[in-house]
Parts: C-alpha cells; structure tokens; sequence
C-alpha cells in the first residue's frame, strides 16, 4: 500500500553549497568511527536514525544530510549516526562514472552499476558485501544504546550501496522501525516481500524503472515511493544516482533545490512512521 505524508512538520535550513562544516563529532562505536549528530543537538532524543552513507563515505554532502535528519524536524529531533562500514577505504569519487576499464575495476569493487547487464561475484567478496555490515549493525546499535539508554527507536536511511543494506536489514525481526533508500543500487524485486516496516525509496533518473517497478509490486507494507525526476512548474526536473549524498552538485541551484526537496519528504517520512 502507498501513503501519504505530513507536508508541514519539518523546514530544511539552508543548504551551504560548498565548504560544509558538519556540526556533530566522531566516536568510536564497535570499533568503527562514527560520525554522530548529538554534539550539536538532542543528545537525549528519543528517537534515533542509522546513517548509512554511500561508497564515497563521509562526504560534505552526505554529513550535511545527517544533520539535516537530525535537527530540521522542530516537532521531532533525532540522534543520528553514521559508521564507516569501509574502515577507512571508501572509493575513489574520481572513479565515477567508471568510463573506462581502470576505473570501472576500482569501483566494483565497491557498487554495483546502476543498470548492470551482469552482476559480478566479486562485490559480495569485498570490502562492499552486504553480509559484512549486516552482521555489523545489531551490535552498532547495542553499543550505541549502551552509551544513550534514552533512545527507544530507531529508523534506518542508506544512500546508494547503503540503499541495498537498508533493504536487507528490513526483513523480518529488524530491529527498525521505518526504513528509506534513497537513490538506491542493487534494487532486487526478491527484496520486497520480506520487508516489514513501513519504507521510504526515491530512485533518481539512473535507477533501473523496471527493477523499482517490479521490487514496489512485491511489498507488503506502507511505502512510499517518490521519482527524481519529476516535473516541477512544468520544468522537467532530473538528478543523477547520488544527488542526495557525496555525487550532489550542491552549487548548481537546482540540485540544491531537489536536495533540499528530497531531505524535506525524507523527513515527512520518519516523522509519520516514527
């Protein structure tokens, strides 16, 4: 089933376009740094969101979002932190797009092409493989309650890659409450039936529509699934795989604008399923 979504609850501050600052601080949790928003704001919410980023890591872009989570809803602030799955090795964003042989074969190391005509097996042996984070994030959250007893739910959001995490830590005993992905890679229709909280997915213009089209026809839950692109005041509007995270070009107005945008439904999401 779709929903709808609270339009008024949440107003994203203005987006600083080049040179962010974020404002949080970076822990150590399970052995991972870990950025976490609370330096700067609800160190005692109540309601908590795991971050997990994209290939590139901890990007401006990206960082400016989790503080954007964690602050621009007034009626419902969240703590929300981000581990760095890669330990210190993300990839390269001068490897994409991987336009030739090189860097194609640095980046699959990591991600799966947004419309692959073979998946290969090497991504799942990888610094990227999923069972690797999955087996890591119960005891993040663990470690992390240990320290915040206050926090009584969480949600979780992934950007990309994390977008196939947030997908397979939704299936059923997951320790969330509501889940997003956005512009996601790796959408798999076999996906979908599993998932059992209420979810969140907006696909950029690069996203497969055949493998979101098939993976929305298979869920069981409330969802809500929001198309970049879209038309706005009858002007095609497009954002490539990655606007929301570290590939958002914040100082062209418009990606800035869908930015701000897309944060904004993020938001109205965890708001009315949190």
């Amino acid at each position: 089933m779709t929903s709808t979504q609270s339009k008024a609850c949440c107003t994203v501050p203005p987006v600083v376009a080049e040179g962010y600052k974020e404002k949080g601080e970076y822990l150590t949790i399970e052995g991972m740094k870990t950025y976490a928003t609370q330096n700067s704001g609800p160190k005692t919410a109540k309601s908590a969101i795991l971050n997990v980023y994209d290939i590139f890591g901890f990007f401006p872009q990206t960082l400016q979002g989790a503080d954007i989570l964690a602050h621009a809803d007034g009626e419902h602030q969240y703590q929300v932190f981000m581990p760095d799955f890669f330990d210190g090795k993300p990839a390269d964003i001068s490897w994409y797009p991987p336009d030739n042989e090189e860097k194609g074969k640095k980046l699959g190391e990591y991600d799966y092409p947004s419309h692959p005509t073979e998946r290969p097996a090497w991504f799942f042996n990888t610094l990227a493989a999923p069972p690797k984070t999955l087996e890591r994030i119960p005891k993040v959250l663990k470690a992390i309650q240990a320290e915040r007893p206050d926090i009584k739910e969480w949600a979780i959001v992934g950007f990309c890659w994390g977008g196939k995490i947030v997908n397979l830590v939704s299936q059923e005993g997951t320790l969330f409450k509501a889940a997003a992905a956005c512009h996601p890679a790796m959408v798999d229709a076999k996906d979908a039936p599993g998932i059992t909280i209420p979810y969140a997915m907006f696909p950029s213009k690069d996203e497969s529509k055949e493998d979101v089209e098939a993976w929305e026809k298979g869920l069981k839950v409330k969802n809500v699934v929001k198309w970049w692109p879209y038309v706005f005041l009858s002007v095609p509007r497009n954002q490539v795989h990655g606007f929301m995270a570290a590939r958002a070009d914040l100082k062209d107005e418009k990606v800035k604008a869908d930015y701000t945008k897309a944060y904004e439904e993020l938001l109205s999401f965890f708001h009315d399923n949190m």
